[in-house]
C-alpha cells in the first residue's frame, strides 16, 4: 500500500486498510489491475507486475497499491478503485501530482505575501 501524506489521512474511510488488502488481494488477487491506464506504454493489456515479485524491465520489487482512479481518497467505491503497481500508479497520479503541487507552491507563496507583480495588479483591480 503507498504511503498516506499525513495532511490526507482524514480524507481516507477509517476501514481503508481493509478496502486497500480486499482490493489488492482478493480482486487482484496479488497482480497490478492497469490495463494501460497508466499511461506507460509499456504494456498491452493487464500489467504483468505481481506484489513481491521482480517488476519487468527493473527488477525491482513490486508493491501493490491502491490508486483512486478520480484521485478522490474519499471516494472508495470499488469501481473507482484499481490495484496498480507501484510504477503504474506512479504514471498514472504523475499529472494529478503535478497540479497539486503548483497549487501547493502557490499556496506557500501568497501565505507568504509574496504575490508576483501580475497577481498584485489581478487582485487590485
Amino acid at each position: 500500500m503507498s504511503p498516506i501524506r499525513p495532511e490526507n489521512r482524514h480524507r481516507y474511510p477509517n476501514d481503508w486498510t481493509e478496502i486497500s488488502l480486499r482490493i489488492r488481494t482478493v480482486r487482484a488477487a496479488g497482480r497490478c489491475e492497469c490495463l494501460g491506464e497508466c499511461g506507460r506504454g509499456t504494456h498491452t493489456g493487464r500489467c504483468p507486475n505481481r506484489n513481491g515479485q521482480p517488476a519487468y524491465g527493473t527488477g525491482s520489487t513490486v508493491v501493490l497499491t491502491v490508486a483512486h482512479l478520480d484521485h478522490t481518497p474519499e471516494n472508495c467505491d470499488p469501481a473507482n478503485l484499481r490495484a496498480m503497481c507501484q510504477g503504474c500508479h506512479l504514471h498514472y497520479d504523475r499529472d494529478h501530482h503535478r497540479q497539486t503541487a503548483a497549487a501547493t507552491r502557490r499556496a506557500a507563496i501568497e501565505n507568504a505575501g509574496q504575490l508576483t507583480i501580475t497577481d498584485h495588479e489581478r487582485h487590485s483591480t
